[in-house]
């Protein structure tokens, strides 16, 4: 994917529509500009599922020395930046054109409209890039890291209900995975899963045990019934996928 369309929509409405070939990010090599304060969603990962679009906040100062022709950006690169990901970008106007502007800017990612490939989760790194009034452009590597992971979700099932004190609760569930390239979630199997549980009358979940999900995702195991109170799993995540809970599947204990 060395060739990529990005959309800017600036202050006013004005769209500007262009096409970036891929550079090696390099300082202020090429000269014009430099980037600082720069933030991607405050620093957490990117999740994005399969078919909700995603909008991402970032933030950064830019200081230009020549006038530029259309609103700097940050975006996401990799492999030397022969990679980099499909998305919109909305961002703000700037007062003047040369000088010092901070800038306020949001990236979508929308999973329905863009071919995601899967092995594109992982980490990306953000580069700044200005286009000039006389033709040329400065694109820099900032330094800064993001993580893009794939959405999982989670379901819970515990029974019976309700259930006599001492007797056996039965919790199962499922923990799945977006797969960018069907755009269905899949069975993601062999997760390190935590069986959770809030008693009536409290406000926060404290983990019973963990189980793994068996081949196909599937979740199942055994508890006590102790206490009325609501039950849930929690996936923690790692790498590539995105965290996530469960709703919570009340039981009543008599």
């Amino acid at each position: 994917m060395g060739k990529q369309v990005w959309r800017a929509v600036v202050a006013g409405g004005a769209a500007v529509v262009f096409t970036a070939v891929a550079a090696v990010p390099a300082g202020a090599a090429e000269g014009g500009a430099s980037f600082s304060r720069v933030q991607v969603n405050g620093g957490k990962p990117i999740v994005i599922g399969t078919s909700k679009e995603v909008a991402i906040p970032a933030s950064f100062r830019v200081l230009t020395t020549r006038t530029w022709k259309w609103a700097p950006l940050v975006y996401l690169y990799r492999n030397g930046a022969d990679d980099t990901l499909w998305h919109n970008i909305v961002t703000n106007n700037c007062p003047h054109l040369v000088g010092s502007c901070d800038i306020e800017e949001t990236l979508y990612f929308d999973p329905s409209l863009w071919m995601m490939r899967n092995s594109e989760a992982g980490v990306w790194k953000v580069a700044g890039q200005v286009y000039f009034k006389d033709g040329s452009k400065d694109v820099d590597a900032t330094g800064l890291t993001v993580h893009v992971k794939r959405n999982s979700r989670l379901t819970v099932n515990a029974a019976p209900e309700p259930v006599a004190k001492g007797k056996t609760i039965t919790v199962t569930g499922k923990v799945t995975r977006a797969n960018w390239e069907t755009r269905k979630y899949a069975g993601y199997g062999g997760r390190h899963v935590s069986l959770q549980f809030k008693p009536s009358g409290t406000g926060s979940y404290t983990t019973v045990k963990k189980v793994y999900a068996n081949g196909s995702g599937a979740l199942r195991t055994t508890v006590k019934a102790s206490k009325t109170g609501t039950w849930r799993w929690a996936y923690y995540g790692n790498t590539t996928t995105g965290a996530s809970t469960s709703p919570g599947d009340h039981v009543v204990v008599k």
